[in-house]
């Protein structure tokens, strides 16, 4: 295993804070990749150009962004790239929040919709323009609240009105993120839970269907409909996410993480990663490698 070289960020909240609200504006995006032990939501106003990076998913922003992420380990960081702007606002929200304990109230209800944008968020959730739209005013002004408990108050009264979009898109894949997949569809999950297995093989529709008892053309047609990909999709999609953490983890050469997370040819493996990434492998790699080790 190489050495990771992303850094691990030490945040200001202490065991009895529960929220941290960063204010500024800056000229440039300057710090680079990294992890924390703390939920954190991040708006960006004015950045466009600006590269998103969030887990494997690698993205160029418009004048607004604001991404949820409530996986600690998911690597993120907003790159320069061809932002021009100069004067950018950002505004990020760190908190601790174990919403997937079960005894947690989020279970409830009355919780639920908040507590389904949560689940998601594990992926690193990126929300619409008119979501945004929506909250903005709001997310700007949580740092001049004086009282904490209102803040805290307005905060979750801002997760509210943003677990009512349903087009929100998750940006990290399952697999890169160690994220386990969840569907209210047991016939999904049972297969979804087979193709974690055995991704590494050759897997085809029939055998697929074949699990939950549907035929062929049935279960393509069920699978899309529930999860907005067809099955060949979702197996890429896998397998890449798989192949970025190896990337990131590990000093395995491309050809070796190639054949190890199932592709059957180096050339369609190089040509779905950078379809799906933006990239090559060998430069997706040197993204995680341009801090320093930070212990």
């Amino acid at each position: 295993m190489m050495e990771t070289r992303v850094l691990r960020e030490i945040t200001p909240l202490s065991e009895n804070d529960f929220m941290y609200v960063a204010d500024r504006h800056k000229k440039e995006f300057d710090y680079p990749i990294h992890v924390h032990d703390v939920l954190e939501m991040n708006f960006v106003a004015n950045g466009a150009g600006a590269r998103r990076v969030v887990g494997d998913s690698s993205e160029v922003i418009g004048d607004l962004d604001l991404v949820l992420i409530t996986s600690p380990d998911l690597e993120h960081v907003w790159e320069q790239h061809e932002c021009k702007s100069e004067d950018i606002h950002e505004v990020t929200v760190q908190f601790r929040l174990y919403f997937d304990k079960p005894t947690s109230p989020f279970r409830y209800n009355s919780h639920r919709s908040i507590y389904r944008m949560l689940v998601r968020a594990k992926h690193g959730l990126a929300f619409p323009p008119h979501a945004i739209m929506m909250v903005y005013h709001r997310i700007i002004r949580l740092s001049s609240i004086e009282e904490r408990f209102l803040a805290v108050q307005e905060f979750f009264s801002i997760l509210y009105e943003l677990s009512k979009f349903d087009d929100a898109r998750e940006l990290a894949t399952s697999s890169f993120a160690k994220v386990e997949t969840e569907s209210e569809s047991k016939r999904i999950m049972k297969v979804k839970n087979y193709i974690d297995k055995h991704y590494k093989d050759e897997i085809n529709l029939e055998q697929l269907s074949g699990l939950v008892g549907m035929t062929a053309s049935a279960f393509s047609r069920y699978f899309k409909q529930r999860t907005g990909k067809n099955i060949s999709e979702y197996i890429v999609d896998i397998r890449l996410g798989h192949a970025a953490r190896l990337l990131v983890d590990t000093a395995d050469s491309v050809s070796e993480i190639c054949w190890t997370t199932g592709f059957n040819t180096l050339s369609n493996f190089n040509r779905l990663f950078r379809k799906r990434k933006g990239c090559s492998p060998t430069e997706f790699r040197e993204k995680y490698q341009k801090t320093k080790v930070i212990i």
